[in-house]
């Protein structure tokens, strides 16, 4: 018999008891998973602590959690492109309803998961880079808490639309995570209705999603001894179906970005074209900020390269050319960083390339790119000739530090007022971010500042209906009817719309001018007869004319309109009791 053969007999006669049993052999404590679990958890409800109460910011009112008084089915929240996304908020609406807390909570919980499945990913790609196992897990663990800590996450976290970044990254790793520790190299059927699974429901979380297959050939081609196709061919289980899905998938979505909105081939602001020369300078804005976070923005207002010369947009591609071929060139001296730099052009692709999105730069997009930063900075690192030690006081100082940062940032996103005033600081040639600051100011009551913040945005670019309404209703909160009429006409100007003349229908009535009101209603509702806003104005202007009857008939047709309508409510219940009250006398 062999003598490594006789040994492990020998190992196998050693491990069994008097009785002739398997002795049991002892597992790997999970212990010490769960105390990192409790603090990864704990260290990132602290830091994110300011923004977990934080208000409904910017998107969030748009949507259907953040609407007055809003009850519709489940099936209804269903109905659109991300309906797993919507059945989390939906989930949350369930929950607590207008209190923000548990949408927060919830974003929090998706964020751990996704920097969990980072470090799984990470540990798995530098054993293949062959990075020595002392520093394996070090490096993956700093990789993890960079994704957990980093200010540049915060707009994922804090902000509750940022959440279909969140659900669809954390789905997103998790279909890459299980790719990479399938047992064998070719995937199984099994698998691959697996991969289906969380690619689908990723997907349905955020359209981003759809480079996930691109991702998984370029790692099985780059990872495979010699840069072979081998891998490719040998899961072809998961690439035949994945092939037919993209072509139904450009069937389906196609036609859709041809449309106009804020994202898509029909945007008016600039041509697709237009947009690629400007991506060519903001794929290196993301990067200096991963390096750096300093300077950050809400609300980011990047110029637009309308051609290849403008802004340095030729310089960007240039840049972009030169780093794909040296990153082409050494990929097998610099493995992991080639692999790492061609993965984060993948993965900024669907929002960063030809496809027009209003927006030319967004903090949280680099949540779902971050993955390839990542590994060029531990390439990097991994170089370093120190201790272990060294290194890993190195890697906490660091993470400790954008922890700071990262709560600095959360505080930031902890109000309306606090986020658009960093905002205006950070880019104050951004007319929609003075726009918002003037919002905020107004809910806040400091009428007075809002002015200004409404002329100040006036010096960047003409007034739109929308800020002409708002600065004329500041002027009234003002008592400066004569002002407020004078924006209020200025937008009627522009739009003819129910909303406007109710507006100038309710100043003329608050100074007691009841015909002039009363003009303005009518015109409102010829207009929209089913804008309910305007008869609730017209049963203040009859309350004023001391008549409730015909207060009581505008109420109830508000209240036939929307029967939840509060305003409305409360002003038939004070017609009616002006009626008892005459009646008394």
């Amino acid at each position: 018999m062999p003598t490594a053969k006789k040994a492990a007999v020998r190992q196998a006669n050693l491990s069994r008891d008097r009785k002739g049993a398997v002795a049991a052999i002892p597992r790997p404590s999970r212990t010490p998973y769960f105390v990192a679990a409790a603090a990864v958890a704990i260290v990132l409800f602290a830091i994110y602590a300011p923004a977990l109460h934080g208000p409904f910011l910017f998107d969030d009112n748009t949507l259907p959690f953040a609407l007055p008084d809003f009850h519709a089915p489940l099936i209804t929240w269903l109905r659109g492109a991300r309906p797993v996304l919507m059945l989390t908020y939906w989930m949350n609406n369930q929950i607590s309803g207008s209190d923000t807390f548990s949408y927060h909570l919830f974003n929090l919980f998706i964020h751990c998961l996704a920097g969990a499945l980072m470090f799984l990913i990470l540990r798995r790609l530098l054993e293949w880079a062959a990075i020595d196992s002392a520093r394996r897990n070090l490096l993956a663990g700093f990789g993890a808490a960079v994704f957990w800590l980093h200010p540049m996450q915060t707009e994922a976290v804090a902000y509750i639309a940022g959440r279909s970044d969140g659900l669809s990254v954390m789905l997103f790793l998790a279909a890459f995570a299980f790719f990479l520790y399938r047992r064998h190299a070719a995937v199984s059927w099994g698998e691959v209705c697996v991969l289906f699974l969380l690619f689908g429901a990723s997907l349905l979380s955020k359209e981003q999603a759809i480079v996930l297959p691109a991702l998984l050939l370029l790692t099985d081609y780059w990872w495979n001894p010699g840069f072979s196709f081998s891998g490719i061919r040998r899961n072809w289980k998961l690439y035949a179906p994945l092939a037919a899905g993209a072509v139904a998938g450009v069937i389906i979505f196609l036609p859709l970005l041809r449309h106009g909105g804020n994202a898509g081939f029909g945007l008016k602001d600039f041509t697709w074209y237009q947009y690629f020369f400007t991506q060519c300078r903001a794929l290196f804005v993301y990067p200096a900020l991963f390096l750096l976070p300093a300077g950050q923005s809400a609300d980011w207002n990047f110029s637009i390269s309308r051609s290849i010369l403008d802004h340095g947009a030729i310089a960007g591609l240039l840049a972009l050319i030169a780093l794909a071929v040296l990153a082409w060139r050494y990929r097998e001296k610099y493995r992991l960083a080639s692999f790492g730099f061609f993965a984060y052009l993948l993965l900024m692709a669907p929002t960063s390339s030809v496809i027009p999105i209003k927006d030319a730069v967004a903090e949280r997009r680099l949540y779902f790119s971050m993955l390839g930063l990542l590994l060029i900075a531990i390439d990097v690192i991994s170089r370093w000739k120190l201790t272990r030690t060294t290194l890993a006081v190195a890697c906490s100082a660091v993470a400790l530090a954008l922890a700071g940062a990262t709560y600095v940032r959360a505080e930031v996103w902890s109000s309306d007022l606090a986020l658009w005033q960093n905002t205006v600081r950070t880019t104050p040639d951004n007319w929609r971010a003075h726009f918002h600051l003037a919002s905020a100011l107004y809910d806040a009551g400091r009428c007075d500042l809002a002015v200004e913040e409404y002329e100040a945005s006036t010096h960047i670019q003409p007034p739109d209906y929308d800020l002409l309404v708002d600065w004329g209703l500041a002027y009234d909160c003002l008592n400066q009817p004569e002002a407020a009429l004078a924006k209020l006409r200025q937008a009627a100007g522009l739009e003819q719309t129910a909303h406007v003349y109710s507006q100038i229908g309710m100043v003329y009535g608050k100074q007691k001018q009841y015909p002039q009101a009363l003009e303005a209603l009518a015109t409102a509702e010829k207009l929209d007869p089913n804008f309910a806003t305007t008869y609730v104005y017209k049963g203040l202007v009859h309350l004023g004319l001391n008549q409730p009857e015909a207060a009581i008939q505008d109420y109830q047709r508000a209240i036939a309109l929307d029967p939840t309508y509060k305003p409305a409510l409360s002003g038939l219940a004070q017609a009616e009791a002006q009626i008892r009250a005459q009646a008394r006398k």
